[in-house]
């Protein structure tokens, strides 16, 4: 038996992991960098280290620095949960060769498909159907060609990435170039790769997952079925076991597909495969497998009421699996929120900060799963997620209702959250009836950036920091509209009144070309819309510029905003650099404005 384990994550999952193990009896071990000195998975872990500063890059992703704290800690397994280096089959393989027994499938499956081109061919030999896409796209006209082939409207993906990072949605060949270019750009800074490849887009459609449990012996099961269509630019916000409103064959078709995908890569763990699913023409596509640990697995957990990581590590352990395919029982309805420091109303801007105060509701039926407590930061280096709730019942309404419920109840304070946006979709008419895709929240229930919500049904009381929801004029609130490659959208930015904005007719009117006298104003001169760091920086003094063209890049929370000119003009100064620390407000450069 594995006495002790290094959980190589942080955050809610963390917390997660170090729970489960020590209901194991095993000994847990957590690493920290110097933003998470403090965090709550360092508090409840038996022993913490220090791994590194507070970029990812050199803590939680730092292979050495990791290996070296397990060493230390005479830990016997590591376990990287999800995200971070949980899909990373190099450090699969250097924790192994350290020792350590990695608590995950082995590097081999983890490479086969962490590469979603080659990914894509292996289901293909395992008789499992895919979405008509192509290869790696190596020029743009290659890109056109491929495009002409497969017919718009297209999505450009990275093979590698994950999270709807280097995902755009291409409707014409028109725009196709520029999504190319964006794609590679954002690939490259998010998975340290450029290749982009083409799928074609399959509109209305539902995606749905399996979840597959595997050991060492050759067993290979379900654990049935979710829904994860709720999603906001590819990223899941709401999902639900079992998928609801589905026809029997077909969730049997896909149960059977992931079975056969799993059995031919060799898998062992746990793992998800992912597909699309067309409700019009009944047909369902091959997406990706994550072979990890997801973020949603709670509510598999709650409807067959096993538990997934004491699973993962008797697999690990070297244990066959102790049931069979008919030895799981799928009870009731499970459904779960995920949790951020983002603003909805400011276009779900990443909002860092201190939570001053936290009630976390609690009932019958009822998990919630937080990597924070009252007290702790939410930093901008990492993930905006902080926890999640998920609500169980008999069926899905009373799951539903439980879970409005458990939303109206939630209190947090000091900086705003998802969780009032989150309860308005759940009382949307077209989730009640199931009929929602994976472009409802894009094209139907995106809130209003003036304060008021675009969701049908009650607003949710007092959730979240009441500063989030008061536009009072102790707030002056500028819309700029941004050009992304995928199409514009507006990012509404809050200016204190302590920088001089508040209550004047220029900030409440949104960006205009020239101010009233004809002069540059500086309170709208290009500025951070959030705390986060430089990533690029774009023009150099003495460059003439259009007005929307990028100016500088900000990342926050693995979210990257480009801030644009707010007019034509000169860059008389650049006022940060790459990897420059900046906060909501502060004036990025300064352009004067074409006569």
């Amino acid at each position: 038996m594995i006495e002790s384990v290094l959980i190589a994550n942080r955050g809610e999952i963390a917390v997660r992991l170090i729970r489960a193990y020590r209901e194991l009896g095993v000994r847990t071990v957590a690493v920290y960098s110097d933003a998470d000195a403090a965090a709550l998975h360092v508090r409840l872990a038996e022993e913490a280290h220090r791994i590194g500063p507070a970029p990812a890059g050199g803590s939680y992703l730092n292979h050495r620095a990791i290996l070296a704290a397990a060493r230390a800690a005479g830990a016997a397994a590591v376990d990287p949960g999800y995200g971070l280096l949980s899909e990373d089959a190099a450090f699969a393989r250097a924790a192994i060769g350290a020792g350590l027994v990695f608590i995950g499938p082995p590097a081999d499956a983890i490479e086969a498909m962490g590469d979603k081109v080659a990914a894509r061919a292996i289901a293909e030999r395992a008789g499992v159907p895919v979405v008509p896409g192509s290869g790696v796209i190596a020029t743009p006209e290659a890109g056109i060609g491929a495009a002409r082939k497969l017919g718009f409207p297209l999505v450009v993906k990275s093979p590698f990435g994950g999270g709807g990072r280097g995902m755009r949605i291409v409707a014409d060949e028109s725009r196709l170039a520029d999504a190319l270019t964006a794609s590679a750009a954002e690939a490259a800074s998010a998975f340290g790769r450029p290749e982009v490849y083409l799928e074609r887009h399959v509109r209305e459609a539902r995606h749905i997952e399996v979840q597959v449990l595997a050991d060492a012996c050759g067993n290979v099961l379900h654990l049935g079925d979710r829904d994860c269509s709720v999603q906001r630019r590819h990223q899941k916000l709401i999902e639900e076991a079992p998928a609801p409103f589905l026809d029997d064959h077909v969730r049997e078709r896909m149960r059977a597909a992931a079975l056969s995908l799993a059995t031919h890569v060799g898998y062992q763990s746990t793992g998800t495969v992912e597909f699309l699913y067309d409700p019009a023409s009944g047909q369902f596509y091959f997406l990706e497998m994550n072979t990890r640990l997801q973020v949603e697995h709670g509510v598999t957990e709650l409807v067959t009421g096993l538990d997934l990581v004491a699973q993962r590590l008797a697999i690990a352990a070297g244990q066959p699996l102790a049931i069979t395919q008919d030895d799981v029982r799928f009870r009731g309805h499970a459904i779960e929120v995920r949790l951020t420091a983002e603003d909805p109303w400011q276009s779900f801007l990443p909002r860092p900060g201190t939570i001053s105060a936290l009630h976390i509701p609690a009932g019958p039926w009822l998990r919630a799963d937080f990597g924070v407590a009252a007290g702790d930061n939410v930093p901008s280096e990492y993930d905006s997620m902080f926890g999640k709730l998920i609500a169980w019942g008999p069926d899905r309404e009373s799951a539903r209702r439980r879970l409005i419920a458990a939303l109206g109840e939630l209190r947090l304070s000091g900086l705003p959250t998802t969780a009032p946006y989150l309860r308005d979709v759940l009382l949307q008419p077209a989730f009640v009836r199931g009929t929602h895709s994976t472009t409802s929240v894009e094209e139907n229930w995106l809130p209003d950036p003036a304060g008021r919500p675009a969701v049908s049904g009650d607003r949710p009381g007092p959730v979240g920091d009441a500063r989030a929801r008061d536009r009072s004029t102790a707030m002056a609130v500028r819309l700029v509209e941004v050009h992304a490659a995928d199409g514009p959208f507006r990012v509404a930015i809050a200016s204190r009144q302590r920088h001089g904005t508040a209550g004047s007719e220029a900030g409440r009117r949104g960006v205009a070309d020239r101010a009233a006298d004809g002069s540059a104003d500086a309170s709208r001169q290009p500025s951070a819309p959030m705390d986060g760091v430089v990533v690029k920086v774009e023009v150099q003094p003495g460059d003439i510029v259009e007005r929307h063209a990028a100016v500088t890049v900000i990342e926050s929370m693995k979210m990257q905003i480009p801030v644009t000119a707010p007019w034509p003009g000169e860059v008389r100064r650049v006022l940060v650099e790459v990897g420059d620390a900046v906060t909501a407000g502060q004036q990025v450069a300064e352009i004067g404005q074409a006569p």
